[in-house]
């Protein structure tokens, strides 16, 4: 058995660097948007089967989004294959040095969304139907930027088509409730991927790239502080529709606090502060999240 292990390691160590240039490409060392993109559609999961959506599911929809963001970041570097490098931030990602090549991100691309697209046959017809839109999304954002000052709006629509997803698999149908969360959703990922620009935002001006960091300007943390108003706004109409209680509520109460930490943390815009800013997302997600399935644990 210790043999075998070893011969496992050695194989594992001989094929790892033509491999690790691929997973990065894949974000899979950076799950931080896989977690954006999970605690929305858990969400949505747990509201539409009103607690624990059953273990196929929960297993569809968790390893669907981990594939979909890894196929979605595989063509946004091969759309910016030749803009990377003239970026502080992204001048050592694969695709801009030469560790992989265009025809790998393509590839990769097509075989992660071929395995979530078998992984959405498993569900029924209307999910597979929302699939489609969902692909169309995540392949069109890369090149939105050079074409509008709002490609965090499409973005925002491709983070969010797991929701209607998830309502569909669960209830075959995509009631009204599915759509007041897509819009908070829509709305947060705005937020805080023009954090995310923010931090590119002197690199996008010199090459030409658009996004809503360029577009806000000065007026950046007022929009942004108007967006994260609105998701609190949205997820209060979200807790009225799905008669939500004290716990849910208490989530999106420490959902606004973080909101208030992310303002201040961009008061100077400095690249590293808005980078923060971004990342601390992720504990806005989870604690909407909890609220929610704390309400159903003890309802």
């Amino acid at each position: 058995m210790q043999a075998i292990r070893q011969q496992l390691q050695q194989r594992f160590a001989q094929h790892w660097p033509s491999v690790q240039p691929y997973w990065q490409l894949a974000r899979l060392d950076r799950p931080i948007g896989s977690l954006l993109l999970l605690w929305p559609t858990w969400a949505a999961l747990w509201i539409a089967a009103e607690g624990w959506p059953g273990l196929h599911l929960f297993v569809v929809f968790t390893l669907g989004v981990i594939l979909t963001r890894a196929a979605g970041c595989a063509i946004n570097d091969f759309a910016d294959r030749n803009i990377d490098g003239h970026v502080k931030r992204t001048n050592q990602r694969p695709l801009a040095t030469g560790a992989a090549t265009p025809r790998g991100a393509i590839i990769l691309f097509a075989s992660l969304m071929l395995l979530a697209f078998l992984l959405v046959l498993t569900t029924n017809r209307l999910t597979v139907l929302l699939s489609l839109p969902a692909l169309a999304l995540a392949f069109c954002y890369p090149f939105a930027k050079r074409y509008t000052h709002l490609p965090q709006v499409v973005l925002g629509s491709a983070f969010s088509m797991g929701i209607p997803m998830a309502f569909a698999a669960v209830t075959n149908q995509v009631p009204a409730v599915a759509w007041v969360l897509f819009t908070a959703n829509l709305l947060w990922t705005v937020a805080y991927d023009t954090f995310y620009a923010m931090v590119d935002r002197d690199d996008d001006l010199k090459i030409g790239v658009k996004s809503t960091a360029i577009l806000f300007g000065d007026m950046d943390r007022v929009m942004t502080g108007c967006l994260q108003g609105m998701v609190i706004l949205a997820l209060l109409m979200l807790g009225g529709r799905a008669d939500m209680g004290p716990l849910y509520y208490g989530g999106v109460a420490v959902a606004a606090g973080l909101f208030c930490y992310q303002q201040w943390l961009i008061r100077e815009r400095q690249r590293e502060a808005c980078f923060r800013a971004f990342l601390n997302n992720n504990w806005v997600g989870m604690a909407i999240f909890l609220g929610i399935f704390s309400h159903y644990l003890w309802n």
